[in-house]
């Protein structure tokens, strides 16, 4: 046995104890009773120690001091765990537990604030956790801007600096397409009401249609749709509203591609380092190609229609045509997750700037609604008109992941620059997508990156794929061709 063949046997139990762990979080999310939420906030502490300790254990460190990368994998392996390694020996097991019971008991005071409109009953429980999440970022940070030790932990690599400037470059380009499309008349919306079990059953037709291994996952509501998971238990949740189906629709095919990342990550990585999506922009770059450049497809949401048909009948939309722009359209919102893909990343930037400025102190938590409410008549043009379509509807910052949200504009960029490649490897893929057959697009991703996992940094992942350094053009050439076809302009 090798220093890197211990270190891995060791680490091998820590990545199935942080599977656990996980598998606490979805279940808060989707079944547990409401009066478990204490003792689930202790469990939550209870693991989150166990974890910080082997995280930070000695033997850990000479380990690494000692172990040889024989392969590209080792030397990934290796990457990985000195990253961990040196990140969490400068956080405080008292303060990694402390966060942990914090978060958890800080979800259940949002999901009840946000259900009651009170902003004043979590503010409270949001400073707690901002005081946390800075004091960890401070540990971390050293000299450093503490906001980058933060977003560190869901795209290595990457800075506020750097993302600002990114997201500079794409918002006068997406401020002049919307203020062109919403200049133009609007296509009709859906109407009527659909019933939960016909959605039901088609999100999960969709699920499959996209690839999801049901054998190793699951679908469930939840408040909030997310993905939980890698290798083979990997879930996802939905939400339903009876006028709006594409939000169930929509939100299936997003998280599933998510969740078909994680599936189609090599078996041989399976509870190592690499056995898990490498980045959040990267995950989202799966989610969001998946959801909207091929979702949301004219070919593809052809054949939805007919699906959409057979599920529910004559639901008052006349063609494919017709439907393809209802799909579309885009329309002034309050909710992130219900944007089309032409405003969605104007809700992130607000997002971005307004945690930016709370990490710093910039911004007092008592001042926070103020600030999204001003900013968001700035760059929408309405005013919010209930806090759970305001502050509230985001769960992110109840549960501590500050530097979290720059990550899903990233990953449109990402799938932008994946969308150009694939397109370029796949000229006919139209005809696939307009019988409901997604199996080269989704196995052209599998093959060139969600295979990898962790092996590349996220950079080189996108890079390695896509065939070219990640940037804004491909997404903003994406977004200007398709909507100023259906638009007319």
């Amino acid at each position: 046995m090798t220093a890197y063949d211990d270190l891995m046997l060791f680490q091998r139990e820590t990545e199935a104890l942080s599977q656990v762990a996980g598998r606490l979080g979805w279940d808060q999310e989707t079944m547990m009773p409401d009066g478990a939420a204490p003792q689930r906030a202790e469990e939550h502490g209870a693991m989150a120690n166990i974890l910080h300790a082997r995280r930070v254990d000695p033997r850990v460190g000479d380990w690494l001091a000692k172990a040889e990368a024989v392969d590209d994998v080792a030397a990934a392996n290796l990457r990985h765990i000195r990253r961990s390694f040196e990140r969490t020996t400068k956080v405080p097991a008292r303060l990694a537990a402390e966060l942990a019971q914090t978060t958890s008991l800080a979800h259940r005071v949002w999901a009840k604030a946000r259900a009651a409109e009170d902003v004043a009953a979590f503010l409270p429980m949001l400073q707690k956790v901002l005081d946390l999440r800075r004091e960890e970022a401070a540990a971390i940070a050293g000299n450093t801007d503490p906001y980058d030790a933060l977003l560190d932990d869901y795209e290595p690599g990457a800075t506020g600096a750097s993302l600002s400037a990114m997201f500079a470059a794409l918002r006068p380009r997406l401020v002049a397409l919307r203020e062109a499309v919403l200049d133009q008349p609007q296509p009709a919306p859906l109407q009527g009401q659909f019933d939960e079990a016909g959605q039901l059953a088609l999100s999960q037709k969709l699920a499959q249609a996209f690839g999801y291994n049901l054998d190793n996952g699951r679908i469930d509501k939840a408040v909030h749709p997310f993905s939980a998971g890698s290798g083979l238990d990997v879930r996802i949740t939905t939400r339903t509203n009876p006028a709006d189906p594409f939000n169930c629709f929509y939100s299936t095919i997003h998280e599933v591609g998510h969740a078909a990342y994680e599936q189609g990550i090599d078996h041989a990585h399976l509870l190592t380092p690499l056995g898990a999506g490498v980045s959040m922009g990267v995950h989202e770059s799966q989610s969001r190609i998946y959801e909207n450049q091929l979702g949301r497809s004219r070919a593809f949401t052809g054949w939805l229609y007919g699906q959409m048909r057979d599920q529910f009948g004559d639901f008052g939309v006349a063609d494919e045509d017709a439907f393809y722009a209802c799909v579309n359209r885009v329309t002034d919102g309050f909710i992130r997750t219900e944007a089309d893909e032409l405003q969605y990343n104007l809700h992130v930037l607000l997002r971005f700037d307004l945690e930016r400025a709370l990490i710093s102190g910039d911004l007092a938590v008592s001042d926070l609604e103020a600030a999204w409410n001003d900013r968001f008549v700035a760059d929408f043009g309405f005013a919010v008109d209930k806090p759970s379509n305001g502050v509230l509807q985001d769960v992110h910052w109840s549960e501590g992941l500050f530097g979290y949200f720059p990550t899903y504009t990233l990953g449109n960029v990402y799938a932008g620059c994946l969308h150009q490649a694939l397109r370029s490897a796949l000229p006919d893929l139209d005809d696939d997508l307009a019988r409901g057959d997604t199996s080269r697009a989704t196995g052209w991703l599998r093959a060139n990156l969600q295979q990898y996992g962790g092996l590349r940094t996220p950079v080189e992942t996108i890079t390695h794929a896509a065939g070219i350094v990640p940037q804004e053009a491909p997404l903003l050439d994406y977004l200007e061709a398709k909507f100023s076809a259906i638009y007319g302009i």
